[in-house]
């Protein structure tokens, strides 16, 4: 049969004749391109491998080759996608995995294996779906979990939706349209995105917190808590916003007004259902230490809950003559060694006492103060950069440790919801306290100087230790001149407690929970009032869940009233113990309510009888890894772990804590953009000679046009004009948000999840690259041309083209487990980024061999999976596996193939280089023989000859001279 070889640009492929009689199947493992076929091709570099046929091309019998040469960049980008059919594959393996649930949890607990439960931060639902900064996280998780799976782990990776909240209410008031139904169909699209991702979540364990079914048990804490006095009513100042009919956490407020909507917001004092946090400060501030959390996140929990070591003082208010009135104001300070350098007081806007204190003289000023101080959240009161403003009261204290009258002020840099609301201030020690005395001309008193006094500018507070001056009052008996301040604080604190005039008090800035809000679209708080009393009592657990009622009309009252009190017919209600005429609570829980527990619930979601079973949760609790963004460092992760906390104490989960480890992800920043400034003529002139850059004429330059320059950025066409390279967060506003719909079309989900683990770190912020995704596609096309092989001219591909039996050689086996051994370090450490540059140089290499061995391209299609599971998928198939490669044993690397003292040794024969082979130092002449002996590629030239000579230079080279055998020429007769 004649066989010809037709070479079209890089695609080789064998042309079988027609002919109408059949043709026999071509055996996989029978085709070799071997050296009597190479006279008919043109001379050049490219070398083959062996050819594997599944199937043949009933028309043309056309059988493909894989050219493993190097690679060159495409020039046009359609041609790489058409060399890579992303598009078929990725929805072929979705459906695949769907069908065949693959990735199913099962329910029944296997203790013979090792658990690994990594978990997302579930998304709020919001109506704008997933932009690329979603899957970042996602996709870590899902490598880690992919990974686990491959190691044997049982792996638990859910995913679930907060899908109750503020911004979903306002949009349903805007619209008209019912929050419910907003919230499903954003749901349905979050679901969808997410799937076309290929992340491998256990989707039959999906919950909402807006579900019935999940509520009961969020109401079922809180009745837990009510019952241990952890939930309480109090009246407290909030964050009231008219607008949004509401009250808002500190976070929820910019510049006085809402960050929704940037509506106004006051403060006023509000009966409000609270949850008793504090009683947990200490267990939640110790608890950090035993835990892999980053740094960063466990010290603003620990700022968060602030604990601070002092004591109490009592100041008695005094009237105009001089005597001491029936009023005294207690303060809290970390020092009360320095009570002598007090030379005012300072009280909350809130204070409790205010009104009592505030002279008439004053009064107009003081309330017009403290209106406007009730107008700026509390995180505007406590920025440091603000100017300390307030008001004189008109009144005075007695300072307790000498005797001194001394002026009460009114000022918003005290907050009524740390300590006592009151401090005594001390301006030679204290940074705020100095500035306002200094703008306010209060006398300023030193008690504190440097032990080597050294301290010599008075124009700034001293706030370190040293040696007490200026402390001591023969009236009081207190004296403390001459003492360290470190001894003069228990000193002070005894004098307190023996003259009744104060007490050591431990205070944590960590407040009470706040735990309702005046709006619809929550969970509602399961309580009723009884009409004749006003007793509160818990709806009892047999009747939950209560079900959030279905309404109309949802908007603000505008009265301070929630929506809820609108639905009648579900507001009053009957008492099931006596019977008695009762009115439920209207009031909803916060949005944090749902995810304070959720993790516990993906454990057992559909169980009827209790939050979860307890079998399960000692098996898969605690989380082993959470990733989320930074965002959610305090609020979220704190009413977690107190919810956790005390779920222990009641004996319902097994762990003190619910996340063993956290990650926080960067984010992802928009593309830059190239601002060129203009002269007054219009040409281009470089931003170092402009003082203000927001003055001058400035244009968007492509970044084809721009090149980098040092640290800076220049045009290409002049260099000496150098561009303002400018990169923001993606955001609506500067149209910079990439929708990962758009680049999933594009470039395929595949190629996206390996370019958001490729950006860097998965810790840092990056900055998002068209080029960069359009690299990483390359890569992806480049590893599926070395496996499968390039299109054929109809733009098709055969399925299963290869299957490989060639031994490898020591350098390839060295190449892969230096691969394997870097992924999985890499993929432990969550260094997603360096372990695919391993990837890519292993592909470097593989395209400069000449023949690629099934037993080292499978490992490495299983090192790709988790970050490409669609491509991998596929080329497993192809390579003739039945199953999916999800449970597939993780490669391993084989510590003879990592030693570092190792390098390449060329091998000749007859001083012709025919390849190399990987030798460790101090390797002998007789060692280097045998393994090329052995090495598949020079064996054919080694096997059956006579060796004359070896030549060998430790390091360098081996040559073998080997005896030729004579050519006789035969003469036809």
């Amino acid at each position: 049969m004649n066989i010809q070889i037709h070479t079209h640009s890089r695609l080789h492929v064998l042309l079988l004749p027609q002919s109408s009689a059949p043709q026999p199947p071509v055996c996989r493992r029978q085709l070799l391109f071997s050296t009597k076929f190479r006279p008919r091709l043109r001379r050049r570099s490219t070398t083959f491998l062996r050819l594997g046929v599944s199937c043949c091309d009933s028309r043309t019998n056309s059988i493909k080759g894989i050219d493993l040469e190097s690679d060159q960049k495409e020039s046009q980008h359609q041609e790489v996608r058409r060399a890579y059919p992303f598009h078929e594959i990725e929805p072929k393996w979705q459906k695949f995995w769907e069908a065949n649930k693959t990735f199913r949890t099962p329910d029944e607990i296997d203790t013979s294996r090792p658990k690994y439960y990594v978990l997302d931060m579930f998304p709020y639902p919001s109506g704008s779906g997933l932009h690329v900064g979603h899957p970042l996280g996602y996709t870590a998780t899902d490598i880690l979990a992919r990974y686990k799976r491959m190691q044997g782990y049982n792996v638990l990776h859910p995913m679930g939706w907060d899908a109750f909240g503020l911004p979903a209410e306002q949009y349903a008031i805007e619209t008209g349209t019912h929050p419910r139904i907003t919230t499903t169909k954003n749901i349905s699209r979050f679901r969808s995105q997410l799937k076309a991702l290929g992340f491998s979540y256990d989707w039959d364990r999906e919950i909402s917190t807006t579900e019935p079914e999940y509520y009961r048990w969020t109401q079922w804490i809180f009745i837990q808590l009510l019952k241990r006095g952890l939930a309480y009513q109090a009246e407290v100042p909030v964050n009231w916003c008219p607008a949004l009919g509401t009250v808002l956490a500190n976070e929820e407020i910019v510049d006085g007004v809402s960050e929704r909507g940037g509506h106004p917001v006051v403060r006023k004092p509000m009966r409000q259902w609270m949850l008793k946090i504090t009683a947990y400060a200490d267990h939640l501030l110790e608890d950090l230490e035993d835990l892999d959390w980053p740094e960063s996140v466990k010290d603003m929990q620990r700022n968060w809950i602030g604990r601070s070591e002092g004591a109490e003082l009592e100041f008695c208010v005094i009237n105009g003559d001089g005597q001491d009135r029936d009023l005294k104001v207690t303060v809290y300070t970390t020092r009360p060694e320095t009570v002598f350098g007090a030379n005012y007081l300072v009280l909350a806007p809130e204070h409790s006492l205010m009104l009592k204190i505030v002279s008439e003289v004053q009064k107009q000023d003081a309330e017009a103060y403290i209106e406007l101080a009730s107008r700026k959240s509390e995180l505007e009161r406590t920025e440091l950069q603000k100017e300390k403003t307030g008001v004189f009261t008109g009144s005075y204290a007695r300072n307790p440790a000498n005797g001194k009258a001394i002026p009460i002020w009114v000022a918003d840099y005290v907050l009524g919801s740390y300590g006592t609301g009151a401090i005594m201030a001390v301006p030679a020690h204290d940074a705020r306290d100095h500035e306002f005395a200094f703008k306010h001309n209060i006398p300023i008193s030193w008690v504190v100087m440097p032990v080597d006094d050294t301290f010599n500018n008075h124009e700034k507070p001293y706030t370190g230790d040293g040696i007490m001056i200026n402390s001591s009052s023969s009236s009081t008996g207190l004296d403390i001149n001459g003492l360290s301040s470190k001894i003069a604080v228990s000193r002070v604190i005894e004098w307190l407690e023996k003259s009744e005039k104060g007490k050591k008090q431990i205070n944590y800035k960590l407040r009470d929970w706040l735990f309702a809000r005046q709006r619809y679209w929550g969970e509602p708080i399961p309580v009723i009032f009884l009409d004749e009393t006003g007793e509160c009592v818990p709806v009892p657990e047999s009747e939950l869940p209560l079900v959030l009622p279905e309404l109309d009309d949802f908007t603000p009252t505008g009265t301070g009233e929630p929506p809820l009190s609108k639905a009648n017919s579900w507001v009053n209600t009957t008492d099931h113990l006596s019977g008695k005429s009762a009115r439920r609570e209207t009031n909803t829980m916060p949005q944090w309510a749902g995810s304070c527990w959720y993790y516990l619930r993906f454990i057992d979601p559909r169980n009827s009888t209790a939050l979860v079973d307890q079998t399960k949760e000692k098996y898969w609790c605690p989380v082993d890894v959470y990733v989320g963004g930074a965002e959610h460092a305090v609020l979220h992760l704190l009413y977690a772990r107190f919810w956790h906390k005390v779920l222990y104490d009641i004996g319902l989960v097994s762990t003190k804590e619910p996340f063993k480890c956290v990650i926080n992800q960067g984010i992802i920043l928009g593309e830059v953009q190239y601002i060129a400034c203009k002269d007054s003529n219009g040409n281009f002139i470089s931003a170092d000679s402009i003082d203000d850059l927001s003055e001058a004429s400035q244009e968007k330059i492509p970044e084809a046009k721009v090149i980098k320059s040092g640290s800076s950025f220049v045009l290409k066409d002049d260099p000496s004009v150098r561009v303002i390279a400018r990169t923001h967060k993606m955001s609506k506003s500067r149209g910079n948000v990439i929708n990962p719909d758009d680049v999933v079309l594009e470039f395929g989900a595949d190629s996206l999840r390996l370019y958001e683990m490729f950006m860097g770190p998965l810790r840092d912020s990056k900055q998002w690259s068209t080029s960069g995704i359009e690299g990483v596609h390359r890569f992806l096309a480049r590893v599926w041309r070395l496996v499968i092989g390039p299109p054929l001219p109809d733009g098709t591909f055969q399925a299963g083209t290869a299957t490989f039996n060639e031994k490898p050689s020591i350098e390839q086996y060295c190449c892969l487990h230096r691969t394997i051994r870097k992924v999985t370090e890499e993929i432990e450490g969550t260094r997603f980024n360096t372990g695919i540059s391993a990837m890519m140089e292993f592909i470097n290499a593989a395209y400069k061999w000449d023949k690629l061995p099934l037993s080292i391209i499978e490992p490495f299609v299983l090192l790709l999976s988790p970050y490409a599971p669609h491509m991998s998928e596929e080329i497993w198939s192809r390579l003739g596996h039945t199953k999916s490669l999800a449970y597939e044993p993780f490669p391993k690397s084989d510590p003879a193939y990592l030693k570092d003292s190792t390098w390449v040794l060329p091998v000749q024969i007859n001083g012709k280089t025919r390849g190399t082979i990987q030798v460790e130092e101090g390797c002998s002449e007789e060692d280097a023989f045998q393994l090329a002996s052995l090495d598949a590629k020079l064996s054919k030239f080694l096997d059956g000859v006579t060796v004359r000579k070896r030549i060998y230079v430790p390091g360098k080279i081996l040559n073998v001279v080997v005896e030729v055998p004579t050519k006789v020429k035969v003469v036809k007769q």
